[in-house]
């Protein structure tokens, strides 16, 4: 039942997670059944299935200034969430993918990227749960940020496109602030989604080492990132589909809030309190770092 819920639009991903680890934790969910494995190839499947709703040329059209940004930003923090990960002594994958979140489009990249490097379910569940409470925060906070500050249109619609982990809080944010804003937020968010392309398959390189039997190192190629970016590709070429595409794209997204579902159903209180603060810390960390960063660069260009 909770399950056919998830199929309907009145649930949310953030909604979704919540619904699942309540399950879990009063132990209703049936142990024999299969989630990790189904879960993994369906998140496969939404993240080609998104390819259809990024066009190309939309985000490319943005400024060098904002393309030079975003690029600093994405590497800048996944290298120094790794630093701080080690001195806080963090789990790496929950740590990686808490970053992969934070640089570049949240629940989406951490979707995209936890096959890519083998994460288990509770270590999806710990990162996405980290970035939805700060993309709930993020969608109050950095309107009012904003107007008390007194940042433009188009400042805060950048700030916001590269501080703010999902597409739907970025627009959520940005449209509360004005028009324009949510223009440039858009548009740069959707260049910024690009880059989930070589930091899955760079991750699946890195996470290879030391992850084979007997001392082999065992790559992990993420097919369907390549199936995403023909997905993309094919979008672009042939825009007379378009109408086919929209679909394609909103049965993608409700299947990612299945997915954010069933990693629900994989984790729990007692599961949580193992992990500890820490990857709550972590999150909070790296996510004011980049923010304060991002936007002091603003202000000063």
């Amino acid at each position: 039942m909770a399950l056919l819920f998830c199929l309907t639009p009145f649930v949310s991903s953030p909604i979704a997670l919540v619904i699942g680890f309540l399950l879990a934790s009063f132990s209703l969910v049936p142990t024999e059944l299969p989630i990790a494995s189904f879960t993994k190839k369906l998140l496969s499947y939404s993240i080609i299935g998104l390819g259809f709703g990024i066009h190309f040329d939309q985000a490319l059209a943005v400024t060098s200034d904002g393309i030079g940004l975003i690029i600093a930003t994405i590497l800048g923090t996944l290298v120094i969430g790794m630093m701080i990960a080690k001195a806080i002594k963090l789990e790496r994958t929950t740590a990686y993918l808490i970053a992969s979140g934070t640089a570049i489009c949240g629940g989406s990249a951490i979707a995209a990227v936890a096959p890519a490097i083998k994460a288990k379910d509770e270590q999806i569940g710990l990162a996405l749960a980290t970035v939805f409470v700060l993309n709930s925060l993020a969608l109050f906070i950095f309107p009012v940020i904003g107007h008390a500050i007194g940042l433009d249109q188009h400042t805060f619609g950048t700030w916001a496109a590269i501080a703010i982990h999902d597409t739907s809080s970025v627009v959520g944010a940005a449209s509360a602030y004005g028009e324009e804003a949510l223009t440039t937020a858009t548009t740069l968010k959707l260049a910024r989604a690009l880059w989930i392309i070589p930091v899955a398959l760079v991750s699946a390189v890195i996470f290879s080492r030391g992850n084979g039997e007997e001392g082999k190192s065992k790559l992990v190629i993420p097919y369907f990132i390549f199936w995403y970016c023909a997905a993309i590709a094919f979008s672009d070429f042939f825009p007379q589909f378009e109408v086919v595409y929209q679909g394609i794209f909103a049965i993608a997204k409700q299947a990612l809030v299945v997915c954010l579902f069933l990693i629900g159903c994989s984790i729990s209180v007692s599961k949580l309190k193992s992990a500890g603060a820490k990857p709550l810390l972590f999150g909070v960390t790296l996510w004011v770092l980049i923010s304060t960063t991002s936007l002091g660069w603003l202000l000063l260009n």
